[in-house]
């Protein structure tokens, strides 16, 4: 794939069961002892199989880049992108914010764009380490920039509303490709224009 080759994400294997997931989550509610005839949880089978679809079914987009006419060679950053996703290891949502941002190399990419691709790889069964690496691997193969960051900063409630326990607790996790990862004055350069003004509160 060429640099100016749009780059089509869509989903892998976008055939969902929902009326076998509805049964599943009948059954479970079963196995935990609840009536599944109260009026109140009546419709919950198909209200959590929609909840779980929605977190987990990306919305297919084309990543489209342009040339770097102008030769722009600072640092582009998109800070403050907000997430969902869900824990692979206990189904429970973290969430955070996430700072993206590259070095162009010949082609530039719309700003809204970094924000598509974070959304795309976060709805999926996901742990923070992955979904760091997904986003900086992708950036790095369909923009064929001089360097790519991301840093993410997120709340597990796998780990604040059970477990430990501990309420607002942040997992800031990172990945660095190119100048971005070898020049260690221009990766302290985003890792402070990142948290410069840290906007996003865990309410």
């Amino acid at each position: 794939m060429t640099p100016s080759s749009p780059v089509r994400l869509v989903p892998v294997d976008s055939e969902i069961d929902t009326v076998r997931a509805a049964s599943a989550v009948e059954e479970l509610l079963r196995a935990f002892g609840r009536d599944v005839d109260d009026e109140h949880l009546l419709d919950t089978p198909r209200r959590v199989v929609e909840s779980l679809v929605e977190l987990l079914e990306p919305r297919p987009f084309t990543m489209t880049t342009f040339p770097n006419d102008e030769g722009y060679h600072e640092l582009v950053l998109v800070r403050g992108i907000p997430f969902t996703s869900l824990c692979r290891h206990h189904l429970l949502p973290f969430r955070g914010v996430a700072h993206v941002g590259y070095l162009p190399g010949e082609r530039i990419v719309g700003l809204s764009k970094l924000a598509r691709v974070v959304d795309w790889f976060a709805r999926d069964l996901q742990v923070q380490e992955r979904l760091t690496m997904q986003i900086a691997e992708h950036l790095e193969a369909a923009l064929s920039p001089r360097g790519v960051g991301v840093v993410l900063s997120a709340e597990h409630l796998c780990m604040s509303a059970r477990g430990i326990r501990a309420q607002g607790a942040a997992t800031v996790t990172s990945a660095f490709t190119g100048a971005v990862a070898h020049d260690p004055g221009l990766r302290a350069r985003f890792i402070h224009s990142a948290h410069e003004e840290e906007s996003w509160r865990i309410s």
